[in-house]
């Protein structure tokens, strides 16, 4: 019983990890896209409706843009680098 508790904090915990790296890769890819979101914003300003059909080539733009740096391999390096991020600090703890 005590496994399948420390099983489901671990899962908890990679969860938030998880969420934090996809947080940090959109802002990431909000910041190396900001010609994009700046053009995309340019174009919205005062429409409404409109801006559906208006802004569809900066709109695509813009997520062609966010596409290269928000994807599934993204993610996983990024996971790659904090293991071995954590698996650096454990090692040097125990030393």
């Amino acid at each position: 019983m005590g496994s399948y508790v420390e099983k489901a904090r671990e899962n908890h915990v990679k969860k938030k990890v998880e969420e934090a790296l996809r947080s940090k890769m959109k802002a990431k890819a909000l910041n190396e896209c900001d010609q994009y979101v700046s053009k995309y914003a340019e174009c919205a300003t005062g429409r409404t409706f409109s801006v559906v059909w208006t802004c569809r080539k900066q709109a695509k733009e813009l997520n062609t843009c966010l596409h290269q740096f928000t994807n599934d391999n993204v993610l996983e390096e990024m996971k790659r680098e904090y293991m071995l991020q954590e698996e650096g600090k454990v090692s040097v703890s125990t030393m």
